[in-house]
C-alpha cells in the first residue's frame, strides 16, 4: 500500500508554528512555480539549484534563467542558492547504468545525489526543513523519493517535508502558470540519456 505523502505534508503544515526556514530543492522554473504557491505562505524558503545531471550547460543554464523569471513574475519574496555546474558528480554515479531506462537505477541514484547535497547544506545552514520540487512530475516516484528524503533526514539531523506535489492539479497548475507567464518548457527530464530516449520517441 502506497503511503499518502500530500496527506502527511498537509498535516503538517497544519501544524506549524511560526515560518520555519525550508531549502527547497529546485528542478526546474516550471515544476518549482506550483510549489512555490503550496509554500510560501507557510515558509521562509531558500531555493537551491543544484541539477548536474543536466544536459548540455546550455540547457542547464537555460532552467537556471527560467526558474529566475519564475520567482520574478510570480512577484514572491524567496532566497535564491546555486552552486554551479557539476556534472561531474552525476558522471560518477551514472556509470554503469548509461542503458538503463527513465525511471530505473540511475534516476534513483540521481535523486539521492541531488537531495543528499540539499540536506548537507540544510544542516550546515541551520534549516528547519528541506525537500525538493522533483515529485510535481507525474513522471517522478513520490514514494522512492520520500524514502530517499527520510533516510537523509535521519543522516543529517534535518527535518524533510514529506511531499507529493502532483496531487492536487500540482502538474496541471505548473502548466497553468508555464502558459500564464510564457516560461521555457523543456521536452525532456534532463540527463544526455533522457534527452536520448526523447529524441528516439519523436523520432519513432
Amino acid at each position: 500500500m502506497k503511503t499518502n505523502y500530500n496527506e502527511i505534508m498537509e498535516n503538517t503544515l497544519a501544524n506549524l508554528k511560526g515560518k520555519p526556514k525550508l531549502l527547497l530543492h529546485a528542478c526546474c522554473g516550471i515544476c518549482t512555480s506550483s510549489v512555490l504557491e503550496r509554500l510560501y505562505p507557510f515558509f521562509d524558503i531558500t531555493i537551491l539549484y543544484y541539477n548536474p545531471n543536466i544536459y548540455p550547460e546550455e540547457e542547464y543554464l537555460k532552467r537556471f534563467d527560467t526558474l529566475k523569471e519564475i520567482i520574478l513574475k510570480m512577484k514572491i519574496k524567496v532566497k535564491l542558492l546555486e552552486i554551479g555546474y557539476e556534472s561531474k558528480e552525476f558522471k560518477a554515479i551514472s556509470k554503469g547504468l548509461e542503458n538503463e531506462k527513465e525511471g530505473g537505477e540511475r534516476c534513483t541514484k540521481c535523486f539521492y545525489l541531488r537531495l543528499e547535497k540539499t540536506a548537507k547544506l540544510a544542516q550546515k545552514r541551520n534549516f528547519d526543513y528541506f525537500t525538493t520540487t522533483l515529485s510535481v512530475s507525474p513522471h517522478k516516484d513520490s514514494q522512492k523519493l520520500n524514502q530517499i528524503g527520510k533516510v537523509l533526514s535521519e543522516k543529517y539531523n534535518v527535518e524533510y517535508l514529506y511531499s507529493d506535489f502532483k496531487k492536487k492539479e500540482g502538474y496541471k497548475r505548473s502548466n497553468e502558470l508555464a502558459k500564464k507567464y510564457d516560461l521555457y518548457r523543456q521536452n525532456y527530464c534532463g540527463c544526455k540519456y533522457s534527452l536520448n530516449e526523447a529524441l528516439e520517441y519523436q523520432n519513432k
